[in-house]
């Protein structure tokens, strides 16, 4: 049986209108003919969706228990025996009540589409699981639904149902998404303008991503090779040269001349590993992409031009990025380069040529890939030649006539290969000009000269002089190789441990530094960076004082440049100095990495701090602007109404009887009351953020502060019952503070109570801690949402504007706190929530007096 296919309405937040969209698709869809049921559709109240659901067929859902209550969901089983062409079910991320076949929603459509049954749903972006934590941070609200990206991903189709943030808040504003009592907090929290430009953005790259995949997908289905023009692309190619940060910053203007260009660098390495660009400007080049938004890539290929267009086609680039030439005029003359074989080959590419400083200067080699051999080695290989060849002509003299001339140079010829096994390239070449010369002397007709009679002997010493030649060539390009790849071997070995090094989260300053002196065996590194009121001059590296430590790992640290026995630039202002020992070209090769990756743990370590320092502004930048937005309409509201209450009692107009007068004063009372709460709390919370709350500890009982919290309650205290034991022993706590806690506390578990039922406020002692435990029989809070509620300025819901500012349990947390306490939410048995406030029990040292109080617990 085929798979059912899958169409998916991506939305940026809610109420852009993705089930209605799914209902109008079903609509078209019954209308051509096509059997169409409901599997699942959510209206939430709205009236219009709920009018595309009249004229479809809906299967009845199915009844999960959970708790004692019963929960509707989707009826997976009966879909699949009903067998329609298309099934439209809503919400994808939906997670299924506790007890349901499958946990997930996206998990029942996966059996329809199993069964052949084509399936409509929604999403919205929020609730992708790798925007997830993207929307946490720009909303302030977790999201608990996700579905993983791979489902949406394998959907045969998504549409993206898309509205302006301001068409969305009118829609709020008319109350086409959620009830009236509900639509004040809505736009002042999650559907701000902001939110909503970020969400929609959101979707669009997300969606842009996908359709990006398809793309690519269909032109590898198709075998298309050929540049389509849909996204602009740059890439960049590297050599490793210290030209490449002048072609990343090139590509990244290119790039930017184009808003959601791509860029891209990539740098070709030799299919053998050897060689290659510097692998420390490398790693400071791959930094600065990543800095400007790009990606680093690398490929392997000996034929450079084909690997760089291979992969500019393979990513879909519409531009290359390369630099001019280092090469020297002489050079070019044998080979046309990288850049001008690559603009033949570009095809529909377009190739930009970059001009640098380092034109036409070269290539240097490293120091030490141009000696192959040590130089004990090459001495031993002189001394061979010199003493081996005078020796074997000796030895062979006295059997000059017998042995024939191609015997002679046979044996010549094995002295000059073990020159060259030995030696190398030069005095292997030396030992078979100086053989050809003793053959040509002693050994070939007519004797003693310097000429030769026949022309066979000729070709003979020839032959000799050129496989001679030919056999050193190649022994020393082996050992050239070799001691290349034992050199290549060994850097990579130290670079994979500084990988991971850095994997494993120990990037700090000081770890990489001591881990660059253990590797390389020095008595300090020390990081250096040059004083912002030092110029720079050309005695300043000696100079201790332009310089300050930043970090420093082993013995005594240098306190300049100058004072090092090795040091490497790391940009204008830092330097790595290292004592103990000089280190060769290939050594500083490698340490020149460990330096980049040096410099970028300085940076992310001072960013972290920034962004540590900005924190604190940022949330009391938070604190004040909501705070503004809160009393705008929590302190008006009972002014108004105190103040409507004076003005009538004031008016001469109208004459009151005792009982409305009476009204009238008890309303302006309570206003004035609600408005002395108000700024109390808002005092209090503004101590707590300034740390300049004062508190009295002092040894308190807790019989006594109950009722008189519940007293300020007014008429809500009946809904009260307190069972305070009566051994309870006293807590230590601020008797005033106390009160303002539990008066909060129980105030907030009054209004989640339901109609009939009573907030039990009870306590116990454990060990040197008194709880107080506030029992409520409301909705109760999820688990993962605890830490939210303490949140100021926050409801935990959609709620109304009339119950406050939300202060009350964030400042009751901190006024605990202030006191040695902890206030905590735990989960009533049997629903509703329950508050838990700890404080120290105070310990008496004894009946004798004047002993002094002990504050038990750990209490200040």
């Amino acid at each position: 049986m085929p798979r059912g296919r899958l169409r998916i309405y991506l939305g940026a937040a809610p109420g852009v209108g993705k089930t209605y969209a799914m209902l109008c698709e079903g609509h078209r869809r019954r209308e051509r003919g096509t059997d169409v049921v409901v599997g699942l559709v959510e209206t939430h109240g709205r009236v219009r969706t709920a009018r595309l659901l009249e004229g479809l067929e809906i299967v009845p859902r199915r009844s999960v228990t959970y708790r004692g209550a019963a929960f509707p969901e989707l009826d997976v089983d009966a879909v699949i025996a009903r067998r329609p062409r298309v099934a439209l079910v809503d919400e994808l991320a939906h997670t299924n009540v506790p007890g349901s076949r499958n946990a997930k929603r996206w998990q029942d459509v996966d059996e329809l589409l199993d069964a052949g049954i084509d399936v409509i749903s929604t999403v919205n972006i929020q609730h992708l699981e790798s925007v997830n934590d993207v929307v946490r941070h720009i909303t302030g609200v977790p999201q608990r639904e996700t579905v993983p990206d791979e489902v949406v991903r394998r959907a045969d189709q998504v549409e993206l149902v898309d509205m302006s943030p301001e068409a969305l808040r009118r829609r709020l504003a008319h109350g086409n998404v959620y009830t009236p009592e509900k639509v004040d907090a809505a736009l002042a929290n999650y559907f701000r303008v902001g939110n909503l430009t970020a969400l929609r953005e959101l979707a669009l790259l997300w969606l842009a991503d996908e359709v990006d995949e398809q793309l690519d997908r269909y032109r590898a289905e198709h075998g298309i090779a050929d540049t389509w023009e849909a996204r602009e692309r740059v890439v960049v190619a590297l050599t490793g040269g210290p030209e490449g940060d002048t072609l990343v910053r090139r590509a990244a203007r290119v790039a930017a001349r184009t808003k959601g260009a791509d860029l891209l660098a990539v740098h070709v390495t030799r299919a053998d590993g050897l060689g290659g660009g510097d692998p420390a400007l490398l790693a400071r080049q791959r930094a600065l992409v990543e800095s400007m938004g790009g990606t680093y890539h690398q490929v392997v290929g000996d034929d450079v031009p084909r690997a760089l267009l291979e992969f500019a086609r393979g990513v879909n680039a519409t531009q290359l990025v390369l630099g001019a030439s280092r090469r020297g005029r002489f050079a070019q003359i044998f080979s046309r380069g990288v850049g001008v074989e690559t603009t033949a080959r570009s095809g529909s590419i377009d190739v930009h040529m970059i001009t640098h400083e380092h034109v036409n200067k070269g290539r240097e080699r490293p120091r030490w890939s141009r000696a192959a051999l040590t130089r004990r080695r090459r001495l031993a290989g002189w001394a061979v030649a010199a003493g081996g060849l005078p020796l074997l002509t000796a030895a062979l003299l006295p059997f000059r006539g017998t042995l024939a001339l191609p015997s002679v140079i046979l044996l010549f010829l094995t002295t000059v290969v073990g020159v060259a096994l030995i030696g190398g390239l030069w005095p292997a070449i030396t030992a078979a000009v100086a053989g050809s010369l003793l053959l040509n002397f002693f050994f070939t007709p007519p004797l003693h000269t310097l000429t030769i009679a026949n022309p066979e002997n000729l070709l003979a010493l020839v032959v000799f002089v050129l496989v001679a030649a030919a056999v050193s060539m190649i022994v020393d390009v082996a050992a050239r190789r070799t001691r290349e790849a034992a050199r290549a071997g060994a850097d990579a070995e130290i670079l994979s441990a500084l990988a991971g090094h850095v994997l494993r989260g120990e990037a700090a300053v000081p770890s990489l530094l001591a881990r660059t002196r253990e590797t390389f065996g020095l008595a300090a590194v020390t990081l250096l960076e040059r004083r912002p009121e030092a110029g720079q001059g050309p005695d300043d590296r000696s100079d201790p004082g332009s310089w300050r430590i930043v970090a420093t790992a082993g013995g005594e640290p240098c306190v300049c440049p100058g004072a090092a026995d090795a040091d490497v630039d790391i940009d204008d202002d830092l330097v790595l100095a290292a004592r103990g020992r000089l280190l060769d070209a290939s050594e500083r090769r490698v340490i020149e990495a460990f330096a980049a990756q040096v410099a970028v743990a300085l940076r992310q370590e001072r960013l972290e701090e920034e962004a540590g320092q900005a924190r604190p502004l940022a949330e009391a930048d938070r604190m004040r602007t909501a705070l503004l937005a809160a009393v705008s309409h929590d302190l008006r509201t009972p002014l108004a109404a105190a103040k409507a209450a004076v003005e009538s009692l004031r008016a001469t107009d109208v004459e009151w009887s005792p009982q409305d007068r009476a009204e009238l004063l008890e309303t302006a009372d309570e206003s004035l009351a609600r408005l002395d709460r108000l700024v109390a709390n808002l005092l209090d919370m503004s101590r707590l953020q300034a740390g300049v709350l004062g508190v009295a500890a002092q040894p308190v009982a807790v019989e006594d502060i109950v009722p008189r919290a519940v007293d300020d309650l007014g008429p809500l205290a009946a809904e009260v019952r307190i069972d305070i034991p009566p051994d309870l022993p006293e807590v230590v706590a601020d008797p005033a503070l106390l009160e303002r806690v539990l008066a909060n506390v129980v105030a907030n578990a009054v209004r989640y109570t339901p109609a009939g039922e009573s907030v039990l406020v009870t306590a116990s002692r454990y060990g040197d801690r008194a709880e107080i435990r506030i029992i409520d029989r409301g909705p109760g809070v999820p688990r993962d949402a605890y830490d939210r509620i303490f949140l100021p300025f926050q409801r935990l819901g959609d709620r109304d504007n009339h119950t406050g500012v939300g202060l009350g349990l964030a400042l009751a947390r901190g006024l605990a706190e202030a006191m040695g306490g902890r206030l905590s939410p735990d989960e009533t048995p049997g629903g509703g929530l329950t508050m838990v406030l700890t404080l120290p029990v105070a310990v008496h040292t004894g009946d004798v007096p004047g002993l002094p109080l002990e504050l038990g617990g750990g209490a200040p």
